[in-house]
Order: C-alpha cells, then sequence, then structure tokens
C-alpha cells in the first residue's frame, strides 16, 4: 500500500477517511522506500553509464535541506493544516462527503491546481522565488534532489489551498497533500527517460528535468506537480529537447544549508533598498526575480545566461577521508533526527529544543566541511564535543543501542 501512495496510485476505497486523525502519515512511512528507491537509481545509473548520478558533497546537502525542511513539523502541526482546518470549520459553504469517490477525485483535481498556481508564483514573484529557489539550487539532479526542500515555503504556500476549504472535508484534503508530494519524489531522476502516452497527461522525470533546467528553453515551464495538463493549458508546458544543464542561473555555489536558505532573501532586502523610488522598491519584492527599474515584470529573457555545455559545477577539492568522515558522521544525524521524529511525544520541550539545535548545527558543520572551508575544523570539533556531554548526560540517544560506545568513539 505504502508503495502505491509514492506513486498516486492507492484509490478511493483504500485512502478515504472520516476524520483528520485517521489519516496515516503516508510521508514518514514513505522514507524507506525514499531509500530504496535512491539505492535502485544509483545502481542503475552506474551498470548503464559506469558513473554515479550524483556527488557526495551535492547529495549531504540535499538530504541536509530535506532535514531541515522538516525540523519545524517536530515543534508544532503544518500551517498548511491549520489554516485549513480553521477555514473549514469557520467558513465552509457545504460539506462533501468523505466516502464519495466523486469528492476524492475532485481534491485530487483541486490540490494539483493550487499546487501549479502556487509552483507558478513561486517563480514569478521575487519573494516566493526566495523560498523556492533552495529546491533548484543543486547542480545534481537525482532522487536526492526530490528532497531538497525549503523551511520557508510552506508558510507561503497554504493559502493556495484555502478555496477548498469550503467544501472539502479536512480528512480528504490531508492525504492529496501528501500523495501530491510524494508523487513528485519518483520523478527527480535520469535513470528513466521518456513514458509514451503518459507524457500528455502526467508530470513525468522528462517534464520535470526541463523545470529544472536552467537552459533558455527551460526557464519557468513544466509547473505541474502530479499532472501536466495545467501547463499545456495555460501555455507553460516545454518538452524536452536539448541536455538539460540543472541548477540555478546563478548558482549559490555553497552546501551550507543555512546559507542556501537565507542568502536570496539578503539578496532582496539589499536590492530593496539600493532601489529607488517606493514603487520600485515593492516591485523588488512582488515582481519576478529577473526584474529590474525599465524591465518587464519577468524581466528580458536575453538577460538569460546563455548555456555553452562546458559549464562546472561547484565541486571544492575535498579529501576522500573527509568524505568518508561527513558521511559516517551524517549517518549519526540521520539516525538521531529520526529517532527524535519516533519520540518527540515523549519528550520535554527543552529536550526537543536541543536536539534540534543540535542537528541544525551539524547540518551547517557539514556544509563547511564539504566547502572545505577554514573554519569548518573549529566548528566540527566543537561540535563533537557538544554531543560528547550531551549524549553522557542522556539527552541524545541512538535508535540501536549497541550504537552508543561506537557514537563516543
Amino acid at each position: 500500500q505504502q508503495l502505491r501512495a509514492l506513486f498516486y496510485a492507492l484509490p478511493p476505497a483504500e485512502s478515504s477517511f472520516r476524520t483528520l486523525e485517521e489519516v496515516p502519515d503516508y510521508v514518514e512511512k514513505s522514507i524507506p522506500f525514499f531509500i530504496t528507491f535512491i539505492g535502485l537509481e544509483f545502481a542503475v545509473s552506474w551498470i548503464r553509464k559506469r558513473k554515479l548520478p550524483g556527488r557526495i558533497n551535492d547529495g549531504i546537502s540535499s538530504l541536509s535541506l530535506g532535514i531541515l525542511s522538516r525540523l519545524p513539523d517536530v515543534l508544532f502541526r503544518s500551517i498548511e493544516l491549520i489554516s485549513y482546518i480553521y477555514v473549514w470549520n469557520n467558513c465552509r459553504l457545504f460539506e462533501l462527503p468523505w466516502d464519495s469517490p466523486w469528492t476524492w477525485y475532485l481534491t485530487l483535481l483541486g490540490v494539483d491546481f493550487a499546487y501549479y498556481c502556487f509552483h507558478r508564483m513561486s517563480h514569478e514573484v521575487n519573494i516566493l522565488w526566495a523560498a523556492h529557489q533552495v529546491h533548484h539550487s543543486s547542480e545534481d539532479y537525482n532522487l536526492f534532489t526530490a528532497l531538497r526542500q525549503s523551511v520557508l515555503q510552506k508558510y507561503t504556500s497554504w493559502m493556495f489551498n484555502l478555496p477548498m476549504a469550503l467544501f472539502i472535508p479536512p480528512s480528504v484534503f490531508a492525504v492529496h497533500l501528501q500523495f501530491n508530494l510524494l508523487y513528485q519524489f519518483w520523478i527527480h531522476t535520469e535513470v528513466i527517460t521518456k513514458l509514451g502516452p503518459l507524457e500528455w497527461i502526467l508530470n513525468t522525470p522528462s517534464h520535470h528535468r526541463v523545470h529544472h533546467g536552467r537552459n533558455p528553453y527551460c526557464i519557468d515551464k513544466n509547473y505541474g506537480g502530479t499532472l501536466i495538463i495545467w501547463d499545456r493549458i495555460f501555455g507553460t508546458f516545454e518538452a524536452e529537447d536539448a541536455e538539460v544543464v540543472y541548477g540555478l542561473t546563478h548558482p549559490v555555489n555553497s552546501f551550507d544549508p543555512i546559507m542556501l536558505q537565507l542568502r536570496p532573501l539578503a539578496h532582496i532586502w539589499n536590492m530593496f533598498w539600493a532601489t529607488p523610488g517606493f514603487c520600485n522598491k515593492l516591485s523588488v519584492i512582488f515582481k519576478g526575480p529577473g526584474w529590474g527599474p525599465g524591465k518587464p515584470r519577468l524581466g528580458l529573457p536575453e538577460e538569460i545566461p546563455v548555456i555553452t555545455g562546458k559549464e562546472v559545477p561547484f565541486n571544492p577539492y575535498v579529501p576522500a577521508y573527509l568524505n568518508c568522515y561527513a558521511l559516517v558522521h551524517f549517518a549519526v544525524v540521520v539516525d538521531l533526527y529520526t529517532e527524535l521524529l519516533a519520540s518527540m511525544t515523549m519528550l520535554s520541550q527543552g529536550t526537543v529544543l536541543l536536539r534540534i539545535g543540535f542537528i541544525i548545527l551539524s547540518l551547517v558543520s557539514f556544509g563547511l566541511l564539504m566547502e572545505n572551508k577554514s573554519e569548518a575544523g573549529i566548528l566540527e570539533i566543537i561540535r563533537c564535543l557538544v554531543f560528547i556531554v550531551v549524549y553522557k548526560l542522556g539527552y541524545f540517544r541512538s535508535q540501536f543501542s549497541f550504537l552508543g560506545y561506537a557514537y563516543e568513539v
């Protein structure tokens, strides 16, 4: 059942629930499948091309951003559900039956259309792009990239779903919100080429590769989540043509997850104060990321950097032993993170905050290590000392008790 959920293949009879409390956490239960498919992607890529589909530094960066994006959910319920439930309780016009297949299919279309609208606005409104660009910052394209998410994006996407709260029960909405997200995992790969007639209706790896490209023909195309029909209807569809070069038109060149989250906001802040005129200042926030005084809303297409085919991804040299070190310690942090998710209801808020703080410190340290920054060594020594002290005091624990001594070593 969980495998079918990953492909939006659970029928209404198996995924309709009367109350919100009955809705499974499909995303958390899909983690083993994420790991399995990533392993399969690596195996297939190696067999076909004798090369791996990504790099260690970029992979750690993507997973770090994925973990970071989920940490707020440890502290409080998703704002998407909180806002939806509020509108449902106070403003709904009528109530569609939760167990009707028609409600299920209508919600599928509604959630996917809301995602298209939000996704398109996230590319066309600078302040929304500042959050969303994190997902596009990888210069590799693999299943790790699917997990590369923004901390801030959920605080801008929730409003696009609210019209459905006027008539669609929260339990039905919560299912499709997860399914729409899960579906988009498997389309982040180069291993799958074309899918024949399905390309006309569904968002596929081929369509989504275009969306992640920085080639001029790829910019602002293929916004769909599960379905590609919205792009075909509204003129934002583009088929895969020339070889796609991935990443941002102006790469951030960092593996530090905090830097990747905040640098675009700092750019908007600086541009806001440097741009003369009140209306122009508002345009900095609400027009496209390529806008400037005297330019059209979305900027000038001719200013998009030309792709030569000789682009080199940001890839600082790091000794092999340091890559191994980072991988081992990152695995420890992933273990601590998953144990936190499993036990957070039994922990005091202080302990939860302490663990979250340590996880963030670790992810930043790993990012600096992957960039071979001079300050990384000092930060890593501090991080390890903090770990030993807090672990000895009993505030951390592994899911695997037999690893306790190994972690201290």
